[in-house]
């Protein structure tokens, strides 16, 4: 396709554009997003879960989703670790950080996996149209409404979370853990997989009590747990948390920084365009492009030809 020098400069000029006007737009979302000072978490406690997957079968329940694949006292499902799909929000995986019974048999050590629903959430700074967005009561919320399939919070996500529906050719979504959000809406509600452990290792309220409840474990119980908060502080701190008492980079849990994952990205971006190099450099690059591909355009031509020249 063959395409005029006036339509090239126009549409490197409207690239410019939208790259200043979208660059405000994205900090303005950006803001939005900063956590909230009172959110809902649960704080899970690994000693107490003993990998029922109840809570798989009450996640599935309250979201509408077809039910686990296996029967729940099905053990084989633990012989390979398994992630959040698109129809399956949270799920269970068994360990062996190397501890052993008197009989020398490894003891399992089960982890619930879920959506972290993060404080400063990277998901939420990468979405270009606001499909994601930090609750005031927690959660990570998404509106498929708003969603364009980019999956550029797939990407961002440091905990590898969201997935997306490739079999749905018409109307994908991005699909994770709500955290109940319209339950938890509600003066008293729980998210279905808390009030479904029979075990009571979730435990659901305030955060920042939550983070007294765990701390007041940890300090009359040093022999039962690690002292660490896992999600206390990971990528600026989260609404699911969990204590242990095996080393959580034996159970799966990634070592992230204690920062939010958005702000370096945040501050080369405001950085860039905040004195136009950015717009600057991609007008010089197209440029560049046009003038390697046709020389001659910008020394030889009248200015005053009707007859437009082309690349």
């Amino acid at each position: 396709m063959k395409i005029s020098r006036r339509h090239f400069l126009g549409a490197a000029g409207a690239l410019i554009s939208e790259a200043v006007v979208g660059g405000s737009k994205n900090s303005f979302a950006r803001r939005k997003t900063k956590a909230p000072s009172d959110a809902y978490g649960c704080l899970v406690d690994l000693t107490a879960c003993v990998g029922c997957r109840m809570c798989e079968d009450a996640c599935n329940r309250v979201n509408g989703l077809p039910g686990p694949v296996s029967r729940l006292d099905d053990r084989t499902v633990f012989d390979r670790k398994r992630r959040p799909e698109s129809e399956a929000f949270t799920v269970v995986n068994r360990y062996y950080s190397g501890r052993v019974t008197e009989q020398n048999e490894l003891i399992p050590t089960y982890v619930k996996v879920q959506c972290m629903h993060c404080q400063d959430p990277a998901c939420a700074s990468a979405c270009i149209t606001g499909a994601m967005s930090k609750k005031d009561n927690g959660a990570v919320h998404y509106d498929k409404s708003k969603c364009i399939g980019c999956r550029y919070c797939m990407v961002a996500c440091p905990f590898q979370i969201p997935a997306y529906e490739y079999f749905d050719p018409l109307t994908p979504r991005v699909r994770k853990c709500t955290f109940c959000y319209d339950r938890i809406s509600q003066e008293g509600g729980k998210p279905g997989c808390a009030a479904a452990c029979p075990m009571e290792a979730i435990t659901f309220g305030k955060r920042k009590e939550l983070l007294l409840v765990a701390r007041h474990k940890i300090t009359n119980n040093p022999t039962r747990y690690l002292d660490k908060i896992y999600g206390e502080h990971e990528v600026g701190g989260t609404c699911w948390m969990y204590i242990s008492e095996d080393p959580f980079e034996k159970l799966g849990f990634l070592s992230l920084p204690k920062y939010p994952m958005p702000r370096l990205p945040e501050k080369i971006q405001h950085s860039i365009f905040a004195y136009m190099w950015a717009p600057i450099t991609v007008f010089m690059i197209l440029t560049g492009i046009m003038w390697k591909q046709n020389p001659g355009q910008f020394t030889n031509g009248s200015e005053g030809s009707e007859k437009e020249e082309v690349i």
